[in-house]
């Protein structure tokens, strides 16, 4: 039996429902879908009409802020994130300054803020600004009004404002942070003939950037001389218009790594850390230094140098004043005060003028130092006062340094077991002791060192000297031990390490007793002649030859 189909059941009201929802939800996705098309139109229109329009703006501000023609290759604005900018070649040339490069330059820029209704409020605040490949170049000193007047950005223009001219010209930014990666900084000096001064700068971030208020930085960068690695953060800032020496700064440093081969005549790795504050045109630095290999070019002979010190310098001009440095050569005191300023004449390099003090110090660590006699000539106590000039020619630092001062060394003992040998000889015979000078010259003969120094006699010695153009200059030289007082001047020359040395040595002995035997019978007879001004003996002696091997003998001249 054939069974018939039921009739269709009328649709229920839930379905009805659910259809007139799909159906609802399909025009709302249909609706927005339209209004996000609509807005992607008009988003697209309004960057292209933004973009043009403030790329002109930010022409506009530079160009009147800083006085300048103004290049700017592309300038792109995204909403992709928040609202991006971004742009690359950007130069600025002053108007005021007949330049071939742009006195500044920027490969690339960018910055970025969270919300586009910052773009009407003012001044705009910018999140973080990025710059890779900034070049700075600084004019020839004779140029240097014309920066200022760069930095004020045209006559009459406030340097703390972002806003010359009429209200709403220009654009007021503040950025939270800037951020510079690979910068250069350089200083023309005038002389097409010589390297400007270049600051290679790794990275900068400057914070809280606004007309106005102090920048702070972070800063790494590479010194051109001596090459060295610099580490600095600090506050620079606000700028003064007025009188850009008195800007404020202040803040800490480190540097590294700073190889002295530069510097002829001297060697070593410096470092040094400290920290700086004051005004631009007076900065005090407060900081130390260590180089544990400092030599000079006429030994070559590594040795430990670390100073304390205390400086004023001039950020306008370089120029330094120290006041004091106090440093160790190994177990040797030095103390200097004086200035490094620019060239007096006007050249190029700096003139180096200091007044030193060592004490207590060590006879034997400045000879290290200074020559390459191994060990030195002799050990002793060293107390020293000079002035030291250094002038800015080019040449090696012993052959331009200038020394003029006087010395005193107590408790001399020579290292050479030949020349105290003759220290002694001269000790024991002035004293009338020539039974015991004649035991020691026998044990020299038998090869006996150290019985032919046994007496181990110490010399004091005082003078003045001048050092200069590789010449040591004594223009008193007093040396004493006991039984004999030596007064000399000459003059000890080291190019050809040679000597010329002339004077009067005074013995209390009379030249009869200076002598054993026969010969002091002989000599009784001539005591008289030798007898002067107080001295049981008194003859003219000089010291001639070379380093290597002087003669002492009796002057004849």
């Amino acid at each position: 039996m054939t069974h018939s189909a039921h009739p269709a059941e009328p649709p229920t009201e839930a379905a009805h429902e659910h259809r007139l929802l799909r159906r609802f939800l399909f025009i709302i996705s249909a609706v927005a879908l339209a209004a996000f098309a609509g807005l992607l139109v008009a988003g697209d229109i309004l960057l292209h009409r933004a973009g043009p329009m403030l790329k002109a703006k930010v022409i506009e501000t530079l160009s009147a802020r800083y006085d300048s023609r103004v290049e700017l290759e592309k300038f792109q604005v995204s909403m992709i994130k928040g609202f991006e900018v971004s742009g690359t070649g950007l130069r600025l040339y002053p108007n005021h300054l007949d330049m071939t490069d742009p006195m500044l330059e920027a490969n690339s820029f960018s910055f970025h803020m969270v919300h586009w209704q910052q773009l009407f409020r003012s001044p705009i605040f910018v999140n973080r600004v990025q710059v890779h490949g900034l070049t700075v170049r600084i004019p020839p000193k004779n140029q240097r009004s014309s920066v200022a007047r760069f930095s004020r950005g045209g006559p009459g223009q406030d340097a703390g404002s972002a806003q010359p001219g009429p209200p709403g010209s220009a654009l007021k930014i503040a950025a939270g942070e800037v951020l510079i990666d690979q910068a250069d900084l350089i200083i023309e000096n005038g002389n097409p003939a010589k390297q400007p001064l270049h600051f290679v700068i790794h990275r900068v971030r400057l914070d809280s950037v606004a007309a106005g208020r102090p920048l702070r930085f972070h800063a790494t960068l590479i010194n051109p001389k001596p090459v060295g690695n610099i580490d600095s953060t600090g506050d620079f800032g606000p700028f003064n218009q007025d009188s850009p020496g008195d800007t404020p700064i202040d803040g800490t440093y480190s540097f590294t790594n700073a190889n002295l081969n530069p510097f002829k005549g001297i060697g070593g790795i410096l470092s040094s850390t400290g920290s700086y504050g004051g005004q631009l045109d007076r900065i005090d630095v407060t900081g130390e230094t260590r180089t544990p290999n400092f030599s000079l070019d006429t030994a070559h002979r590594p040795m430990p140098l670390n100073t304390t010190f205390h400086a004023t310098v001039d950020g306008t001009t370089g120029d330094t004043y120290l006041s004091p440095v106090d440093g160790w050569l190994r177990k040797t005191h030095i103390v200097a005060t004086g200035k490094v300023i620019r060239n007096p004449s006007g050249g190029p390099g700096h003139e180096i003028h200091l007044n030193v003090t060592i004490g207590p110090g060590r006879v034997q660590d400045i000879l290290d130092l200074a020559s390459d006699r191994n060990p030195p000539l002799m050990n002793g106590d060293l107390q020293l006062h000079a002035d030291l000039l250094l002038p800015p020619d080019p040449g090696s630092v012993t052959d331009r340094v200038r020394l003029n001062g006087t010395f005193a060394i107590a408790r001399a003992r020579l290292t050479s077991p030949k020349f105290q040998h003759e220290v002694d000889q001269l000790s024991l015979r002035g004293q009338g002791k020539a039974d015991q000078a004649q035991q020691e010259n026998n044990a020299l003969k038998a090869g006996n060192a150290q019985a032919a120094t046994a007496a181990d006699i110490a010399s004091d010695m005082r003078g003045n000297f001048l050092f200069a153009n590789r010449r040591l200059s004594l223009t008193t030289l007093n040396y004493q031990v006991p039984g004999a007082k030596i007064a000399l001047s000459g003059v000890y020359n080291l190019n050809g390490e040679s000597l010329d040395f002339h004077g009067t040595a005074r013995m209390n002995a009379h030249i009869s007793q200076m002598v054993t035997g026969w010969k002091a019978f002989l000599l009784i007879p001539v005591d008289p002649f030798f007898a002067k001004h107080g001295a049981g003996t008194e003859i003219p002696v000089a010291i001639t030859g070379t380093r290597a091997n002087p003669q002492i003998g009796m002057d004849h001249h």
